[in-house]
């Protein structure tokens, strides 16, 4: 059987009309001789109400209560999902996380997905159902609790279902038409990328490109699910994200990513010894809480600061976990900083070209932006800036290594 896999995202299910255009969508593949599972995010909005409702009650909340309050926005989704493509004369039937069932770790709040059963699903199939609408973001976590995966976690539902499910494809429809060289919203000069790798895609979505989720690009790179980025309002082809071997040819930097979702916070005044990284970053993993950036200062007098930066939603879970584990870490103080955003340049070529962080950091220099941070990885260089200097950071760059294409209007 043809497995065709669509998943849609928040602005594509965002009333009863986009809803009913999704549908369409589903019905046109169906009528072309696909059986379809399409994964739904919540409606746009409805993850962010939740999730206000559960910080207006506790800002140190049960992980497990916040997933059962939060994966209620892709049930009610999916269940109008399915309702419309009956209405069509589309034999559909809704399926939640535990249905499947799809489980996953313990992680709360950004679980894991260990397991996909696709064979109750496979059997409605058989028996004559075309489409699984499937809630994303929600697996089942041990002890038969909702799990959800993340901000963004429908992307690695469809990635995995579709892996799961030996399908064709997997095509992500969006607000956007394909993944461009940095948001076109911020810089109207951006251009499409017809073909984008794995690994470039990867980098691009773990720096804050919010096109995919990066679990979603981890997986479908792992499973070698095709994968494709679409725009829910056109019919217009999207961006393809395949092995690196089937790009002709590659930019030295193909994007410019930006997160401004950042928090910096510095552990002052530690003792410069072995363990001392592990007393400071061993509870945080505990504590689930992801640390992106990472710089240790030159030690004095065997003292060092040891900064760090984690997203936003993380911020006073970290404060508190690393609170919490000042014996054991012995510092002197702690100073955090909110004010901060991460601009990070990535692509292939870096691999076989010099020069592109002394071009990043002129780049920057020219425009006034200080630079507080800096990583690097094989493909791409990441730079921490106060919030106010992200866009103009993000421009700079993008003129810098020549990503423009034709102004869009508007």
């Amino acid at each position: 059987m043809a497995i065709l896999v669509m998943k849609f995202g928040g602005t594509s299910v965002a009333d009863l009309d986009r809803i009913r255009n999704a549908a369409e969508k589903v019905k046109r593949e169906v009528e072309a001789g696909w059986k379809v599972a399409v994964i739904v995010s919540a409606m746009a909005g409805e993850t962010n109400k939740l999730v206000g409702y559960v910080r207006s009650v506790s800002s140190l909340y049960d992980a497990r209560e916040y997933d059962a309050i939060v994966a209620s926005g892709e049930q009610v989704t999916s269940g109008l999902m399915a309702l419309t493509l009956q209405e069509m004369g589309v034999p559909a039937r809704s399926w939640q996380g535990w249905q499947m069932p799809m489980r996953t770790d313990a992680a709360h709040g950004a679980a894991r997905i260990e397991e996909v059963d696709t064979a109750a699903m496979l059997a409605k199939f058989e028996e004559g159902f075309d489409v699984a609408v499937c809630a994303g973001f929600q697996g089942l976590a041990p002890g038969n609790r909702i799990a959800t995966l993340g901000r963004g976690g429908s992307d690695t539902s469809a990635v995995a279902i579709a892996a799961a499910l030996d399908a064709e494809r997997c095509d992500i429809y969006t607000d956007v038409d394909g993944v461009y060289t940095t948001d076109p919203r911020l810089e109207p000069s951006a251009r499409k990328i017809e073909r984008i790798a794995f690994e470039e895609m990867l980098e691009l979505a773990s720096q804050g490109a919010k096109v995919l989720q990066t679990r979603s690009v981890e997986l479908a790179m792992r499973y070698k699910v095709p994968l494709q980025v679409r725009s829910s309002f056109s019919d217009e082809p999207g961006t393809i994200v395949c092995d690196e071997e089937e790009i002709m040819e590659s930019n030295v930097v193909t994007g410019v990513a930006f997160s401004r979702d950042e928090a910096k916070i510095t552990v002052q005044d530690v003792e410069d010894r072995p363990g001392v990284a592990a007393a400071i970053f061993g509870p945080l993993a505990e504590a689930n809480v992801n640390v992106d950036m990472i710089v240790q200062n030159i030690s004095d007098d065997g003292r060092t600061d040891m900064t760090f930066t984690v997203h936003l939603d993380d911020f006073e879970r970290a404060r508190a976990t690393i609170d919490g584990a000042r014996e054991s870490i012995g510092y002197a103080g702690l100073v955090a900083d909110r004010d901060v955003a991460k601009v990070s340049v990535v692509g292939i070529g870096m691999r076989s070209h010099t020069g592109v962080a002394q071009r990043m950091f002129s780049a920057l220099a020219n425009d006034g932006v200080n630079i507080q941070v800096i990583t690097t990885s094989e493909i791409k260089v990441s730079v921490l800036v106060q919030r106010k200097y992200m866009e103009l950071a993000v421009q700079a760059l993008h003129a810098a290594f020549g990503l423009a294409g034709e102004a869009r209007a508007g």
